[in-house]
């Protein structure tokens, strides 16, 4: 059973810097592609930053430069560094792998960014 376990969320001013780390077992954790996701209050659940099996990476405009997804495939471990974080990043986030046809995400960290 593939479990997803995401920590470090909290309450930064804006420009201040957050590191998300997400606990991953239950899979082959260094095949397969990970992501970060999102969800505000009343919006649909967006995806903030993808890592393929090889390092690739991808990020929306919306968080390019400022966000940074990495990966340690010796301790099933998936992280997110946000920095220069502004009031718009407040949401639920989410660490998400798709493994045999099956979509898991962990029960997710909250991010509130407010002066």
């Amino acid at each position: 059973q593939v479990r997803l376990v995401e920590s470090g969320g909290g309450l930064v001013q804006p420009g201040g810097s957050l590191r998300l780390s997400c606990a991953a077992s239950g899979m082959n954790f260094k095949l397969f592609p990970m992501d970060w996701y999102r969800q505000a209050p009343g919006k649909q659940r967006e995806l903030v930053a993808r890592i393929s099996s090889s390092h690739s990476t991808d990020y929306p405009d919306s968080v390019k430069g400022r966000f940074t997804i990495s990966r340690d495939n010796v301790r099933n471990a998936l992280y997110l560094q946000m920095n220069s974080l502004k009031p718009e990043d407040t949401a639920v986030y989410y660490c998400h792998t798709r493994y045999r046809e099956r979509d898991y995400f962990g029960q997710g960290t909250q991010v509130s960014v407010s002066s």
